[in-house]
């Protein structure tokens, strides 16, 4: 039974695609970094095993003693796994290779779906107030992916701009309908973001076009712009809006965050 007593939870995201190369973990990094630059409190899930999302907010690999996987598999304390980033109201839980071998070990386990779920639904998360829980997925569609899935409250589908971009949509969306129909039957699009995006060039229009009838609202309004400084920024581990504030990339990850936001605010009204 669900306490009434206590305050609602923050909002869980799983920003997933199983194609690699999409924007997926640079989006989550973006996000996180423009929500909390806009006020809210931020944590992000490294749940990739290449931990990309952790080197990219400057967490050490020898810094990364608690992880995502001992989250899942050790039941691990959050106070052990959370770590604050340099960036203010942005914490991580990081990720090491350890991670790869968990979809092995999660098999026997009979929550095997639900240990992140459970895990981010702690009385000890109160504690964090955290507004929004980011969930970097791998490139696949794998058990940990289910487990965002099942843990989250939506789904964000970071869509490159380039030729077949729509055809790997599908594979996505009946995964998430039988999350839907198995584990989360409230589990909704976030919606689909256009990344990568030239506008200068006829095939990132073409995808335009083609995501925005195919897939109508769900399509947000703010595209990420193919930008050089957003590429740059994880190799100096850290987000695109401390590294560059006023590059087209920050703008547009700021663009998104507030058009997030507002759809937040219009559902719950």
């Amino acid at each position: 039974m669900s306490d009434p007593t206590r305050p609602p939870g923050p909002k869980i995201i799983a920003v997933a695609n199983q194609k690699g190369g999409v924007g997926k973990t640079t989006t989550t990094i973006n996000l996180g970094s423009a929500l909390a630059a806009l006020g809210c409190r931020v944590l992000i899930i490294d749940l990739d095993p290449q931990g990309n999302a952790s080197t990219g907010l400057g967490i050490e690999t020898e810094d990364r003693e608690f992880t995502t996987y001992e989250l899942l598999l050790d039941d691990a304390d959050l106070s052990e796994v959370i770590q604050q980033t340099n960036t203010k109201d942005l914490s991580i839980v990081p990720a090491t290779v350890d991670l790869s071998s968990a979809d092995i070990e999660l098999i026997s386990n009979e929550k095997r779906s639900f240990l992140l779920h459970d895990a981010l639904r702690q009385h000890a998360m109160d504690t964090y107030a955290f507004d929004f829980v980011l969930i970097d997925c791998p490139p696949s569609l794998n058990l940990l992916t289910v487990n965002a899935m099942v843990a989250a409250h939506s789904v964000l589908v970071p869509l490159q701009s380039e030729f077949f971009a729509l055809e790997g949509l599908s594979q996505l969306m009946l995964t998430i309908r039988e999350v839907r129909q198995t584990a989360n039957p409230n589990l909704r699009i976030e919606g689909v973001v256009l990344t990568m995006y030239d506008a200068r060039n006829n095939l990132s229009q073409q995808v335009e076009d083609d995501a925005r009838d195919n897939l109508g609202d769900l399509v947000f309004s703010t595209v990420i712009p193919r930008n050089v400084r957003v590429s740059e920024a994880p190799s100096f581990a850290m987000p695109v809006l401390e590294y560059d504030p006023k590059s087209k990339g920050a703008l547009a990850y700021l663009d998104l965050a507030r058009e997030l936001l507002n759809n937040n605010v219009r559902a719950a009204a």
